[in-house]
């Protein structure tokens, strides 16, 4: 699991020191990536005892708002390549 939580600000960091926007959106889709797998780790682990229902639902709710953070920069970074392409 800390490997997966690690990865996601990661990607973001090394996406954002990529050359082009669409690279950047790929390092993002990979950080979503993570996210998941941080989300499927934590319902295992609730299931195996490790942690409280009420800590899950907590953890799922803040990882939800790092998936819509996530997605929201993905919709903005995409809007402004079509917004550069139409121009050209």
């Amino acid at each position: 699991m800390r490997r997966a939580v690690v990865s996601i600000p990661s990607n973001i960091a090394e996406g954002q020191t990529r050359t082009t926007s669409r690279e950047f959106i790929r390092f993002l889709a990979m950080a979503e990536g993570s996210l998941g797998e941080v989300e499927t780790q934590l319902m295992i682990a609730e299931r195996l005892g490790y942690i409280k229902p009420k800590q899950l639902e907590e953890l799922l709710e803040q990882a939800a708002e790092v998936a819509r953070l996530l997605k929201g920069l993905m919709k903005a970074i995409e809007k402004r390549i079509a917004a550069l392409t139409t121009k050209h």
